[in-house]
């Protein structure tokens, strides 16, 4: 969401601010709850064929309503961003419903909870600190183009034991991270579309859509760090 090519000007507020943090992590909880019921669902039900034969394309969906959502959120309608939001929260959770196949639900569970403080402590101190942390954008970029970059590599030349843990550690700790980047940058996005109802409520729904993709991406290290744990305690 480019925020930087418009000039709002000065306006009054339209909402406070703790009532467009409120709204934010509102719709990331309803994001997070659609995806995690859709997974479950999508797992113990026929539609997990749907997604065997159509998975490519779902992800190609995801994809797409990810950037219409960033690219578009300031021309959409409210309802519409709205609409590509949830849109994206079902189909990620049809795509993630291999997770209730390959993992106990005590494993994810667990790694629900842990991914919540993880999230938890890092959005507090991306709310609290008076250290601006606007310089990690970029290094933190560079750091997910690198993953993306080895996670193809392992997926053709495969990865060992030790790596796969390295890989999975660095993730972990790169999301934690833009978990108080994305946190902090709520606070400039609000100061900028304070003035606008129409567009701090749209603001607050792609602030969402930052701080989901972060919580999903913990849980799924953290998922994962913990299935190869309970795997190396039983060979």
């Amino acid at each position: 969401m480019d925020y930087n090519n418009y000039d709002r000007g000065y306006a009054e507020p339209s909402m406070s601010a703790s009532d467009y943090m409120t709204r934010t992590y509102r719709w990331m909880a309803g994001g997070l709850l659609v995806t995690f019921a859709m997974a479950y669902i999508t797992a113990t039900t026929p539609l997990i064929y749907l997604v065997n034969s159509l998975y490519f394309l779902l992800t190609i969906g995801e994809l797409a309503l990810v950037f219409m959502l960033s690219a578009r959120v300031q021309k959409m309608s409210i309802d519409g961003a709205r609409a590509a939001f949830f849109g994206y929260a079902i189909l990620n959770g049809m795509v993630l419903s291999y997770y209730f196949l390959m993992f106990s639900v005590g494993t994810l569970v667990m790694a629900f909870l842990a991914t919540a403080v993880y999230f938890g402590l890092m959005a507090v101190y991306g709310t609290t600190t008076h250290k601006d942390l606007t310089g990690w954008g970029p290094r933190l970029m560079m750091a997910l183009v690198a993953m993306i970059v080895t996670s193809l590599v392992g997926a053709l030349f495969g990865f060992g034991f030790g790596t796969s843990v390295l890989y999975c550690g660095i993730g972990l700790v790169v999301f934690m991270l833009l978990t108080a980047y994305d946190t902090q940058k709520l606070r400039q996005i609000y100061a900028y579309y304070a003035g606008d109802a129409e567009l701090a409520e749209k603001a607050s729904i792609y602030g969402a859509l930052t701080l989901y993709l972060d919580f999903i991406n913990i849980f799924l290290y953290v998922v994962r760090l913990l299935g190869m744990n309970s795997r190396s305690r039983n060979n």
